[in-house]
């Protein structure tokens, strides 16, 4: 199954996190938070003005985002866990 966003929605997948701290602690999957940071998947076409122009959106497929810990709505397809969210819950890009 594949997701096509609407609008100025994106499909972004978390970037899991070191279960290892620098110690060698092992964390368990229950007690690790959720990464705030993943890849844009899949994004909509963007939304459109008062002149009913479509605005592109300014992430990329296969850009690295930082996001709030609550943003998007959680689905999951083919065992793989995404977040639909819109554009404007983004925070940033990360450079490479």
């Amino acid at each position: 199954m594949k997701l096509n966003p609407l609008h100025d929605r994106i499909v972004v997948k978390r970037v899991e996190n070191e279960t290892r701290t620098a110690s060698g602690i092992v964390i368990p999957d229950t007690a690790a938070e959720k990464p705030d940071q993943g890849e844009v998947i899949a994004i909509g076409p963007g939304k459109r003005n008062d002149k009913g122009e479509r605005i592109p959106l300014e992430v990329r497929i296969g850009d690295k985002v930082l996001f709030g810990k609550y943003s998007g709505q959680s689905v999951k397809i083919d065992g793989v866990e995404y977040l639909v969210m819109k554009e404007d819950d983004l925070f940033a890009v990360v450079a490479n």
